[in-house]
């Protein structure tokens, strides 16, 4: 009977480590041409005043977030400059990272609380094109709240909605039902001076 116990837990731990590489790989597949963002963010227009933000990017080996400095637009106020980072955010991942955000989700809305709460509104792409797994989820959720958190000190928790709708996870995992703090745990240092 243990024996049979150790080869279904043995089963079980190999069918989890698929999914998770399964999730992962289908986040790193390459987009269609010409969708890689530069190192630097995007083809910035000389004449609009920018600030440098950490956005969140997966590492390339899958163990967690990789911080990367780029520039977004200066809005004037903390709501217009976290629709600038999140909008930078949800772009293509620069080369060498991986985007943990799902292709085609896009900002619906963002507003802050008096209490310095963030929600953030996005379409459905982000629940339904999310590949799943408790990791990759995990990872998802929190290149976004990091990004805001990160970036705009007067807000310390995240609330992700979906279609302008609360939600309880994106993809069965993570527990969206409150606002949630930044998450530094599962920040990787950056290499070669990224």
């Amino acid at each position: 009977m243990t024996a049979v116990r150790a080869a279904i837990g043995v089963a079980l731990l190999a069918l989890l480590a698929w999914a998770v590489t399964q999730g992962l790989e289908w986040l790193i597949r390459p987009r269609t041409p010409g969708t890689q963002a530069t190192a630097g963010g995007a083809t910035a227009d000389p004449g609009v005043p920018h600030i440098t933000a950490t956005l969140f990017y997966g590492a390339p080996d899958g163990t967690g977030l990789v911080g990367v400095r780029r520039e977004v637009p200066l809005a004037e106020g903390v709501v217009p400059q976290g629709r600038a980072i999140l909008t930078a955010q949800l772009e293509p991942a620069p080369e060498g990272h991986v985007s943990v955000i799902p292709q085609g989700t896009t900002l619906r809305a963002f507003y802050v609380t008096p209490q310095g709460d963030a929600f953030v509104d996005l379409n459905g792409d982000a629940s339904a094109k999310h590949p799943g797994g408790s990791f990759t989820e995990l990872l998802t959720v929190h290149a976004i709240v990091n990004a805001v958190t990160a970036n705009l000190p007067s807000i310390q928790r995240v609330q992700i909605l979906i279609d302008g709708r609360e939600a309880d996870t994106l993809a069965g995992h993570v527990d969206l039902r409150r606002p949630l703090p930044r998450d530094t745990s599962l920040v990787r240092a950056a290499q070669d001076g990224q």
